[in-house]
């Protein structure tokens, strides 16, 4: 069966999300000194290749070590996103609605790694993440966050949990503008639809969380998938190599209670 590796390499000064622990891996003993060879890793737990749990955004959310091992073992079906500028937005049209159990969002953004313009990936908007929960999907992309990565410098805040506007709420699920109801599921606008599968486009989204612009603040898809028990992969890479229809395994360190934690990702196929 042929398989590609999805990851990218754990190494001292790689890229992270802004304001996360800097990643060493250093020498502790070596085969000169001591006969055999120790490595001091010291990094965060979203650490290059990742995946996120629930724990990560949502108070009440589940811990990495809470998810069977099965669960990191996935259907995956490869949706081809390569046409999207910087910053752009996912919508729910430029996703499959197939029988899948995950989808990952080939970008190409992993051409970037390591250079600036990698904070600059396509994101998904709010109803494109509902639309993942609707068919049940959990989510992986090659590019850094699902959710618009704050340019750093820029007075936005590089907290995950954080909004990136001034007053804007830090609860799960609340809305950033003034007078936005903190409900689950509660629309932004008055009078506004709350059926599922709305779209993003001009003349305002009826969808559930959806905002009516592409100004996305804050972690707004992160809430809608971990807040819904759908798992995030962030920071793949060699989408290229793989099939539109594959096995994707991204199985993470069994970190006690983590709110996330860094996996081999590796795609199979028949």
């Amino acid at each position: 069966m042929p398989a590609a590796d999805l990851s990218h390499p754990v190494e001292s000064g790689m890229p992270v999300y802004p304001g996360d622990p800097a990643v060493t891996v250093d020498p502790h003993a070596t085969m000169v000194a001591d006969g055999y060879r120790v490595s001091a890793l010291s990094c965060g737990s979203h650490t290059g290749t990742h995946i996120d749990a629930p724990s990560h955004t949502e108070p009440d959310g589940r811990a990495i070590d809470e998810f069977p091992v099965s669960r990191f073992v996935r259907d995956a079906v490869r949706v081809d996103l390569r046409d999207h500028s910087p910053r752009e937005p996912i919508r729910p049209a430029d996703l499959p609605s197939v029988d899948a159990e995950a989808v990952v969002l080939w970008t190409g953004w992993d051409r970037h790694w390591g250079d600036a313009d990698y904070l600059d990936h396509p994101y998904l908007t709010p109803a494109a993440a509902r639309h993942c929960v609707d068919y049940g999907y959990d989510v992986a992309v090659d590019a850094l966050n699902v959710d618009p990565t704050p340019a750093t410098g820029a007075g936005g805040s590089n907290d995950p949990h954080a909004t990136d506007g001034a007053g804007g709420s830090n609860e799960p699920h609340a809305t950033d503008g003034a007078g936005g109801s903190n409900e689950p599921h509660a629309t932004d606008g008055a009078g506004g639809s709350n059926e599922p599968h709305a779209t993003d486009g001009a003349g305002g989204s009826n969808e559930p969380h959806a905002t009516d612009d592409d100004a996305v603040e804050g972690v707004p898809a992160h809430h809608e998938l971990l807040g819904n028990d759908r798992l995030v992969v962030e920071n793949l890479t060699n989408l290229g190599g793989v099939p539109e229809r594959f096995e994707l395994a991204a199985v993470p360190l069994a970190l006690a209670d983590g709110d996330g934690a860094p996996v081999r990702a590796v795609a199979r196929w028949d």
